[in-house]
């Protein structure tokens, strides 16, 4: 979902002001670079990057979701 400027802004004011005083999950099935979609501002976007991963530990789990790997495995159980 595509954010106007207004809402990119108060979303970076928010992560900020929480990031100083406690830990912040986020969770997404974009990768970074995908993130400018979502934030059009290409600055903005760099800076709520950096934010979010300064000291941050990032967890890949890959490509397929969870949703999607509950589906193939209850569709298998299902044909077998």
């Amino acid at each position: 979902m595509e954010l106007d400027k207004r809402g990119a802004d108060l979303l970076f004011q928010v992560l900020t002001e929480r990031a100083e005083r406690a830990s912040v999950a986020i969770a997404s099935n974009e990768s970074f670079g995908g993130w400018t979609n979502t934030f059009t501002d290409p600055r903005l976007c760099g800076a709520i990057v950096d934010r979010l991963t300064f000291n941050a530990t990032i967890i890949d789990t890959g490509n397929d979701s969870f949703r999607m790997a509950q589906t193939r495995a209850r569709q298998a159980t299902e044909l077998a």
